[in-house]
């Protein structure tokens, strides 16, 4: 079992840049496939990014490509996602959640590729 608590959120002007930051207990997490979702008021939990557990294989979503990077540090046991340019739709409670199969799966942009979720982290975009 993998425990995941993020942190890095708040608030940030549009255009300004966030490092969000999620650390796993266990000793299992270079062997889990990562991913970064965000939940906005009122939406779906959506897809950001994923990595293998190698982190070498890395998918986003279209809305990020370009101005996210999602990265780990297996010997820290963290995950992180680099935000710039960032815009008001930004705006949303970002999860990490960790998925026992280490390689991205067909279905890795979908929440039920994942085993394990923190409780989130508050980001807003707003002037």
């Amino acid at each position: 079992q993998v425990q995941l608590v993020e942190s890095g959120g708040g608030l940030v002007q549009p255009g300004g840049s966030l490092r969000l930051s999620c650390a796993a207990s266990g000793r299992t997490f270079s062997s889990y496939a990562m991913g970064w979702f965000r939940q906005a008021p009122g939406k779906e939990r959506e897809f950001v990014a994923a990595a293998s557990w190698v982190g070498t294989t890395t998918d986003y979503a279209d809305s990020v490509k370009g101005r996210f990077t999602i990265s780990r540090d297996n010997a820290k046991n963290m995950l992180y996602l680099q935000m710039n340019s960032l815009k008001p739709e930004d705006t949303a409670v970002y999860y990490c959640a960790a998925s026992k199969s280490g390689y991205l799966t067909s279905y890795h942009y979908t929440t039920r590729a994942y085993d394990y979720w923190g409780q989130g982290t508050q980001v807003t975009v707003s002037s």
